[in-house]
């Protein structure tokens, strides 16, 4: 029975005619090393002339990953995904945009949400004012009338906010985490993270096993990272209010290396107690003070 079980798990790699399940393995294989870091994972591929992973690594060390990742999914009972790799037909191509492209990543869902010609990336700050909950939901109704498929981090605030909306208005979600695609962030989204990837669509570029075997506080450096990830998936990023040293910052300076739309709310421009919306206006950012401030300035792209 359990090698039946393992069989169908494997079933799900056979898309594409490179073993997807052996270039998984190779990845997390590269990434268990000591102090891989993103920045280090694209500079080797760039080096290695993105040949295929598991050329790569041993055969010894394909089968010890492989198991441990199929018991991953199998424990975490994950049934529906998937992966990109790159130098495939279905890795999408604007992720070379980013500062450090990703190689691989994890999916479960309709991956066919990421490719709608309309997706923009809603953040915020996770300790969210009430104000700021209020502004999300408005912008989040009016984006999804316009036909924008809302893309966040599933974090606490802002981005959960923008997660429900988008679903209470018959609209279409993207979830990109900072952990696993077998594990949930904050715990009290388990719920939404699993009815998104069920019925929406669910993205980590996280590796399983290095965010295992490390202590929790070195798995911090993976959620700046996500942000980097979901600007490069989207056409822009609406930030709805941050402090100083919120992890949306870091998805407005990649928004705007990767070319893509930068959008800050006008409140963020009145609130005294912070200085970066000016200087990522000078640096080419838009502020918003209605939703046309938005659909007109991406209407070029569309």
């Amino acid at each position: 029975m359990k090698k039946q079980e393992n069989n169908n798990r494997a079933d799900i790699f056979s898309e594409i005619s490179i073993s997807p399940l052996d270039e998984i393995a190779a990845y997390e294989v590269i990434w268990d090393k000591p102090g891989t870091t993103f920045k280090k994972m694209a500079d080797y591929f760039n080096q290695t002339n993105f040949v295929q992973l598991a050329k790569q690594v041993s055969s010894h060390e394909l089968i010890i990953y492989r198991n441990k990742i199929l018991s991953k999914l199998e424990n975490a009972n994950i049934q529906n995904f998937g992966v990109r790799i790159n130098n495939t037909f279905d890795y999408p191509k604007r992720l070379r945009d980013a500062r450090n492209p990703v190689e691989i990543f994890y999916y479960r869902g309709n991956w066919d949400l990421i490719e709608s010609p309309k997706t923009i990336a809603v953040v915020g700050s996770r300790n969210a004012s009430p104000e700021g909950i209020k502004r999300t939901q408005k912008l989040t109704k009016l984006l999804v009338k316009e036909g924008y498929t809302i893309v966040s981090g599933l974090a606490k605030g802002i981005d959960t906010t923008a997660h429900r909306t988008a679903i209470n208005e018959n609209g279409n979600t993207v979830a990109v985490i900072g952990t696993p695609i077998t594990e949930a962030y904050p715990k009290e989204n388990t719920n939404l993270q699993e009815f998104i990837a069920n019925k929406f669509l669910l993205i980590s570029q996280v590796p399983m096993i290095k965010y295992e075997n490390q202590d929790y506080r070195k798995n911090r450096i993976f959620f700046p990272e996500r942000n980097a990830l979901m600007s490069a998936l989207t056409k822009a990023t609406v930030i709805v209010e941050a402090g100083e040293t919120s992890g949306s910052l870091i998805q407005a300076r990649e928004a705007l290396y990767q070319g893509r739309k930068l959008f800050i709310l006008d409140n963020c421009f009145r609130n005294p107690n912070i200085s970066w919306p000016k200087k990522y206006e000078e640096k080419g950012a838009i502020r918003v003070k209605d939703i046309n401030d938005i659909v007109t300035n991406l209407s070029d792209i569309e």
